[in-house]
């Protein structure tokens, strides 16, 4: 057993905030956590800084130069997942942007061959489109879009190794190839989509459970068609996605948000392409070649293409940019999304028995240190 002391600084669990505390860790699990006096002899001093569950970022294109779509290998996630790392996010499920059956298949099967590999930090996939709606491509190629026929959804229902996750928009498929989806385990989102609200809620009935990156490319909140936005925030359950990055969403618009159903439903996304964690931080998309200038990734027409940002950086808006507390903010960078994988019995909170997956953040929330299994992996 190997025991982990903090003083000075903040430790996030559910049952509060602690300024001092002891996680024993074995086994890769946390054996125990005890609140200790500040000043414990051998304990790391956080100056003030944050002891949080380890980030599940949902939403992962790519990182440290690699695009997922483009390097769909057990190298590549490798790759990616380190990336990530560095930034506090200790799950990721890494996502590949509407492509064809031949690359998706190979997706699917390298996150499988990557958890067998015990690759850290790789939990699942998540294949958002190709069933999409054109007037709501975003930057995804329409050339790639394609119906939900039996060939891929057999490919997507087919027993794998970690989560899978969909995004897809509901009025391109029924209301019965949703509910096969769940049936199978998938978790189904809503995004990339101008269905009505009727439409959206009746995807909601059939089973799906989440909403990629809430207000962008979708039908947005009218007061005679409220739209999948409608939807979405009149659905309490529902997890949503949200990019908190002062580009794809006004912080009034997501402040808003928070305030009409159950912030824990709520989930932060990074949605970060290959420049996360890359020094190169242009980089090329199918083919479109993506500008990134303070922090923003656009394509040559001026649509977003994902964005620049980490899961700190998340947190880090989710405070300054939306008033939330530190520790809010991290139940929506791990709490949340953990719990919409279904994986809350493993990971998501600092809990005994659960992994021993933390980030460690400074005073002012940027990243200093990233554990998984209790040991140093950033």
């Amino acid at each position: 057993m190997t025991l982990h002391r903090f003083t000075n600084g903040h430790i996030v669990t559910p049952d509060g905030v602690s300024s001092a505390a002891t996680i024993a860790v074995e086994n890769e699990l946390i054996a125990s956590i005890t609140p200790e006096a500040d000043g414990v002899n051998g304990a790391v001093d956080l100056d003030g800084g944050w002891v949080m569950p380890g980030f599940v970022d949902t939403q992962v294109n790519g990182g440290g130069g690699v695009l997922f779509n483009d390097t769909p290998t057990v190298d590549g996630l490798a790759t990616i997942a380190a990336a990530h790392a560095r930034y506090g996010t200790t799950a990721t499920m890494p996502t590949l942007i509407s492509d064809t059956p031949d690359v998706i298949a190979r997706g699917l099967d390298a996150v499988d061959a990557a958890i067998e590999a015990g690759v850290p930090g790789v939990v699942g996939i998540h294949v958002e489109g190709p069933v999409i709606a054109v007037s709501r491509k975003g930057i995804h190629d329409p050339a790639r879009f394609r119906p939900l026929d039996d060939e891929l959804l057999a490919l997507l229902t087919r027993p794998r190794r970690g989560r899978v996750m969909v995004t897809l928009a509901p009025e391109r498929v029924t209301t019965a190839q949703i509910a096969a989806l769940v049936a199978a385990g998938v978790r189904v989102c809503l995004g990339h989509t101008d269905a009505d609200y009727a439409t959206a809620s009746g995807a909601f009935a059939a089973g799906a459970t989440g909403v990629t990156h809430l207000f962008n490319a979708m039908s947005p909140l009218v007061h005679r068609a409220p739209g999948v936005v409608g939807a979405a925030l009149d659905n309490a359950d529902a997890w949503c996605g949200i990019i908190v990055d002062g580009f794809h969403v006004d912080d009034a618009a997501l402040r808003i948000a928070l305030r009409a159903r159950p912030v824990d439903r709520f989930m932060l996304v990074s949605d970060a392409m290959p420049c996360v964690g890359a020094a190169q931080k242009d980089f090329v998309l199918q083919g479109k070649p993506i500008r990134v200038e303070d922090g923003r990734c656009v394509g040559a027409d001026g649509t977003l293409a994902g964005s620049d940002l980490d899961m700190a950086g998340a947190v880090r808006n989710a405070v300054h940019r939306l008033g939330l507390t530190p520790e809010l903010a991290a139940g929506l960078a791990a709490t949340s999304p953990a719990a919409f994988l279904g994986l809350s019995d493993e990971r998501g909170t600092l809990s005994v028995g659960k992994r021993a997956d933390w980030a460690i953040l400074t005073a002012d929330l940027h990243p200093a240190s990233t554990w998984i299994g209790g040991q140093p992996v950033a």
